[in-house]
């Protein structure tokens, strides 16, 4: 069982940054392949950015690659998404997922803890 809490939304002017971050509690961190995902109102939960236990592997969505980091910290259990170059169709609730086993997915199915979620709104 491993506990999920993101930080660091908020309203921000399109071309500006943020960093979300996503602390874990509970079972090893480092055991577990994490993700980012978002959701605007009225559609789909879609798939954000992965990284792999180590940090040594990551895979975007194409619509943030070239804008947005994601990282983590083992030590601190603790992963991060560094979004730059923020869009108004970035806005979303943005939510910190993880799931057990070696490989990144992109389907939320596939996690099985998630975060409550933080709001994040670019204006335009």
């Amino acid at each position: 069982q491993v506990q999920l809490v993101e930080s660091g939304g908020g309203l921000v002017q399109a071309g500006g940054s943020l960093r979300l971050s996503c602390a874990a509690s509970g079972r090893t961190f480092s055991s577990y392949a994490m993700a980012w995902f978002r959701q605007a109102p009225g559609k789909e939960r879609e798939f954000v950015a992965a990284i792999n236990w180590s940090g040594g592997s990551t895979y975007y969505a194409d619509s943030v690659k070239g804008r947005f980091t994601i990282s983590r910290d083992n030590a601190l259990s603790t992963m991060y998404l560094q979004m730059k170059n923020l869009k108004p169709e970035d806005t979303a609730v943005y939510y910190c997922a993880a799931r057990s086993g070696t490989y990144l997915r992109t389907n939320p199915s596939e996690y099985t803890y998630w975060g409550q979620g933080t709001q994040v709104t670019v204006s335009s």
